[in-house]
């Protein structure tokens, strides 16, 4: 009769770390796309009831406050949806305005998102592009991409002129750094497109 060592055993044992490993990842990309159902539906839910705050989940801490969206013909398109706040909860889900008071009213509103999900895009932003803003009461808002810069956040604090209308959108840099939080910041400022107006046709 043959007798077995742990040896034998050793391919069943990483052949179920494997599948342990790959469920894990599994679940925590189905739960992530699954809050973006969610978000989606409290976020047209607000469109409806804009008096009202309206949570994705009901233990949320967070909730949509504005739409973002960019395209070119040339380039995939980007839909997201910018959450209150900007801490860690909120980014996990999504980009974070970093000043609610400033959702539904003209001034800069300055949204920040990790580089390596909701703004890795930005990588992909040139000047001239534009950036499309839905606000509560379901109008759109166009803003052409002015400048792109790289800032370090070790050399002084960033300082917003907030009276000024527009978007200033922040992440980490570079792009694909292998370790995360690092001094660099990644800094993309749009303002309104002339003469654009106020729609509330979808993009």
């Amino acid at each position: 009769m043959k007798t077995f060592n742990r040896y034998d055993l050793l391919p069943c044992v990483m052949l179920i770390a494997a599948l342990l490993f790959w469920g894990q990842g599994l679940w925590i990309y189905a739960k992530a796309q699954f809050a973006q159902v969610l978000i989606a539906d409290a976020w047209q839910r607000s469109l409806v009831q804009p008096d009202r705050i309206h949570k994705p989940w009901q233990w949320a801490d967070t909730w949509p406050v504005l739409r973002l969206q960019w395209q070119r013909l040339d380039a995939a398109s980007e839909d997201l949806y910018v959450l209150s706040g900007a801490d860690g909860s909120a980014l996990a889900f999504g980009p974070g305005l970093l000043s609610a008071e400033s959702a539904s009213s003209e001034g800069l509103k300055v949204i920040a998102a990790h580089r390596d999900t909701h703004f890795e895009f930005l990588q992909d932003v040139n000047t001239g592009d534009t950036l499309s803003l839905q606000d509560i009461s379901g109008a759109w808002h166009d803003y052409r991409v002015d400048d792109i810069t790289i800032v370090d956040s070790r050399d002084s604090p960033l300082i917003v002129n907030s009276s000024v209308d527009g978007l200033l959108l922040i992440t980490c840099y570079p792009f694909h750094a292998v370790n995360p939080g690092g001094p660099l910041r990644y800094l993309v400022t749009a303002y309104p497109v002339p003469g654009a107006g106020i729609s509330l046709a979808a993009h």
